[in-house]
């Protein structure tokens, strides 16, 4: 593991290297969710409803913002298409070389990537949460609090899973970059960011939030938002645990067979 620390390390230092635009393009990631607030505001007066969805507008103005923070776990910015990259310009054949796995090479360098957007967000966090403080609910038990920053570890470790499954039909494909976009686009929509999906149609709502994209975002979203029990929140664990071990799975049989086409060009 002294290797995967050493490779977090160099990630970590890297990161660090343009502070201010980090914290800068950090901070404009938050001006969203004013529109968002005036948006749903609009929608709820125009429907004349007290709740949508299950949720109430203070509700839903508190599931956009605990949903940055599900999303800050689960999204892997760029990971699919520099794994695709790295198979079609021959770059990857520098990592076959060394005693170093690349699926967890990648692991460490979207961990330090992580942590240095949390230490640049905690500031622009603080200051939106207090501007809308009067929209969230009170403070979580301590266990819940423990079940919820669980469950965004396994958010991380889905979001990375997936993605890494679809830089890797880069083996198979000479171009995946349309692809990708698609599937990106779809994952926004069927996830929860785009609306809660408790507002489909309820046939539809059964097969969507038992996909893995619900499990990335929409759920820790709930868990944050306190909408879940104690035994709601285990099942939703263990559907996550049940994901990563699938979603891993699958990315290490797509790797191991990948690597039997690989024939190295370019780089």
């Amino acid at each position: 593991m002294r290797k995967y620390f050493v490779v977090f390390r160099v990630a970590l230092a890297d990161r660090l290297v343009y502070r201010a635009d980090f914290f800068i393009a950090t901070f404009l990631r938050f001006i969203p969710i004013i529109t968002t607030i005036l948006l749903w505001r609009a929608i709820y007066d125009g429907s004349q409803k007290v709740e949508l969805g299950n949720l109430m507008y203070e509700q839903m103005v508190a599931y956009y913002l605990f949903l940055m923070i599900s999303r800050a776990f689960g999204s892997m910015p760029r990971l699919a298409t520099d794994i695709a990259t790295d198979i079609r310009d021959g770059n990857l054949r520098k990592y076959l070389l060394q005693p170093i796995d690349y699926l967890g090479y990648n692991v460490s360098l979207r961990v330090a990537h992580k942590l240095v957007y949390f230490v640049m967000a905690a500031t622009p966090y603080a200051l939106v949460f207090w501007l809308c403080r009067r929209y969230l609910p009170g403070w979580p038990t301590g266990s819940m609090l423990l079940l919820s920053v669980f469950s965004l570890g396994l958010s991380f470790l889905i979001g990375f899973m997936f993605n890494s499954l679809m830089g890797l039909l880069g083996f198979w494909f000479l171009e995946v970059g349309s692809f990708i976009h698609v599937v990106m686009v779809m994952q926004y929509f069927l996830s929860g960011h785009m609306f809660p999906l408790s507002l489909l149609p309820a046939g539809l709502q059964s097969v969507v939030t038992n996909l893995p994209f619900a499990y990335e975002t929409y759920y820790p979203t709930l868990l944050l938002l306190q909408r879940l029990d104690t035994g709601a929140a285990m099942h939703v664990i263990s559907m996550q645990m049940v994901w990563v071990v699938v979603l891993g799975s699958a990315a290490r049989i797509a790797w191991l067979r990948g690597l039997k086409r690989y024939a190295a060009f370019g780089g």
